[in-house]
């Protein structure tokens, strides 16, 4: 992604009270050409995030006045702003959190710029528009199994006639899934197609996505048959278990 231009400058809000990192975050993505606003404390960052709308919010989870965890909540209930999160390394739970709250992506502290430019990027290309008039047919269409409809074009899912709410991570990756219905993607070809990068023997975003779709559509984690894990290999979308019973 070039960087853009003075008038079209891509708005990024960061929230983190280390300074050191913010500016040093700052610095970096201003080089970029792009427009970057800074907040420390989590009990001024919603208002301000909602006032200013910027084009993506990257979010700290240790925070003075509110953790990020309930300033991505509270964002969430009106907005769907693209969010990433930054998180402790080491803790897998940060991680589940921040997506069940409603994140896009985390980057694991102390985060890198370059690495976050990267994630910035990938994200932002997901959640922009497609040209319609220029974007293959088969990527507008309708894909439908049973009492599931996922319409990439409008960005909804509907499940036994009712809308599921549902965050960008979790459409771009139930559609990826139902696009190759019947073929079974690995964790590797999952990540590439969507973040832009492969697996790194570490990353469990993807599993605990897929533990969330499971929720949200009544699939027995135990034994799961619509999203079916295979073992050493990857995961299985099952066009005809989309039923009621999922039988």
């Amino acid at each position: 992604m070039s960087a853009p231009t003075s008038s079209t400058a891509i708005h990024v809000f960061l929230v983190e009270d280390d300074q050191s990192l913010a500016s040093l975050v700052k610095d970096y993505f201003i080089l970029q050409g792009f427009k970057v606003s800074v907040e420390e404390r989590g009990d001024l960052a919603v208002d301000r995030i909602l006032n200013e709308q910027p084009d993506i919010v990257i979010l700290d989870i240790m925070l003075p006045g509110k953790n990020g965890l309930d300033v991505c909540r509270e964002l969430r209930a009106t907005s769907k702003l693209p969010i990433i999160m930054l998180t402790a390394r080491s803790d897998e739970i940060d991680q589940i959190v921040g997506l069940e709250v409603g994140a896009d992506d985390y980057v694991p502290k102390p985060a890198q710029p370059r690495l976050l430019l990267a994630r910035i990027n990938a994200l932002l290309r997901r959640v922009t528009p497609k040209n319609t008039e220029t974007e293959p047919e088969e990527n507008n269409k309708v894909l439908t199994f049973g009492e599931l409809s996922i319409d990439a074009s409008k960005q909804e899912v509907y499940w036994q006639n009712n809308l599921i709410e549902l965050t960008t991570n979790e459409f771009d990756l139930l559609h990826l899934l139902a696009s190759h219905a019947g073929h079974i993607l690995s964790r590797d070809d999952l990540l590439n197609k969507l973040r832009g990068f492969g697996y790194d023997g570490m990353d469990r975003t993807i599993d605990m996505l897929i533990s969330r779709l499971r929720k949200k559509f009544s699939d027995d984690p135990s034994k799961p048959k619509r999203i079916k894990t295979v073992w050493k290999k990857g995961y299985l979308f099952v066009a005809e278990a989309w039923q009621t019973d999922g039988t």
